[in-house]
């Protein structure tokens, strides 16, 4: 009987410990699959940044001048002719 008690109680302490990997591991996927995720956004985020400056060599290619700002053209006021109350 004893015997048999044992057994049972190491089966029953090796199905513990798998369920207990099984756990660690899922939230080891998990937190992976989260990671791998956000390096994707990451990833499409450059690839974007990419096929943007691409067409600018194509353009630079055509012979058109470099995109960017565009210059400020406003007037400076002078607000020294108001009359002071």
């Amino acid at each position: 009987m004893k015997k048999y008690l044992k057994s049972f109680w190491n089966w029953l302490k090796d199905l513990t410990t798998l369920d207990e990997r099984t756990a660690e591991l899922y939230g080891e996927a998990k937190s992976r699959v989260k990671e791998v995720k956000k390096e994707i956004k990451d990833v499409k985020k450059a690839a974007k940044n990419v096929v943007d400056q691409s067409k600018d060599v194509v353009d630079a290619v055509k012979g058109k001048k470099k995109r960017g700002r565009k210059p400020n053209y406003k007037t400076k006021t002078n607000n020294s002719k108001k009359r002071k109350k």
